[in-house]
């Protein structure tokens, strides 16, 4: 049960995280568009989760956490294009990247 709330809580800090560096983009059409998406992706993956907590079967469970994962690399191609863009730098990606996926 604590690897459960532990999961949780990183998702929700990740969603909150991505919420805070889309805030910082500019606002050009560009970047209010892959801030959407990457926003969209990142607050999904942890609402997918808990629904995932409340699966009715195994295989719901599974299906749910496939949609997780799913999420999660939609919102890190968003990460790499913001990225690769110059819209973010390449210390703030990393700053996330080793936070959230390494940490």
């Amino acid at each position: 049960m604590q690897n459960r709330r532990d999961l949780s809580e990183r998702l929700l800090e990740w969603a909150a995280s991505s919420i805070k560096l889309t805030a910082k983009l500019k606002r050009t059409a560009v970047g209010r568009y892959t801030a959407n998406q990457l926003m969209r992706a990142a607050t999904s993956s942890g609402a997918n989760y808990e629904e995932a907590c409340g699966a009715e079967s195994k295989a719901d469970f599974i299906h749910k956490m496939q949609l997780v994962l799913k999420e999660l690399r939609e919102s890190l191609y968003w990460l790499k294009l913001l990225e690769k863009t110059d819209l973010i730098s390449g210390k703030e990606l990393l700053k996330l990247r080793n936070r959230y996926i390494f940490g």
